[in-house]
């Protein structure tokens, strides 16, 4: 009995909301049109730039920073507001897993360049938002993926 009640009634009190991570969907008009940014996580899985929120900046800023650090990103136009956000499991080197909520910031991009913080931990490519569905993991991302669209 005891049980049951805890499930369904004291359990919410008890957890804590998932983390909070912001993303950068990086986009630009290729020559087959519009293409976005994935990168190499630690593990070798293909991800969007993201990290954890930065003290002193917006969210949309800080996606825009790891866009910097992680994908070479030099200039681009971010809005505000997220397009979306996905539920995940962040996985850390010890072995701790904690939930997080992932925000998604799109960024269209003006400027790419080689030399940048993290160019020799990462790999990257460009491909359609549909191809990029294919490559990454978490079903949510591929469901933002799926469906954008760039202005």
């Amino acid at each position: 009995m005891f049980q049951s009640f805890w499930a369904g009634a004291l359990r919410p009190f008890f957890q804590r909301p998932p983390a909070l991570q912001v993303a950068a969907l990086c986009h630009r008009h290729g020559k087959d049109g519009v293409e976005v940014l994935l990168v190499t996580s630690s593990s070798g899985r293909w991800i969007l730039p993201k990290g954890w929120p930065i003290d002193g900046l917006s969210a949309a800023e800080a996606a825009k920073q790891e866009a910097w650090e992680e994908g070479g990103i030099k200039k681009g136009t971010t809005e505000e507001t997220a397009i979306g956000s996905f539920l995940a499991e962040k996985h850390f080197d010890s072995g701790a897993v904690i939930p997080c909520e992932t925000r998604v910031y799109a960024i269209d991009t003006a400027k790419v360049v080689a030399d940048y913080p993290e160019a020799d931990r990462r790999d990257r490519i460009w491909v359609s938002p549909a191809k990029a569905a294919t490559m990454v993991t978490e079903p949510g991302l591929q469901d933002i993926l799926t469906g954008f669209i760039a202005d």
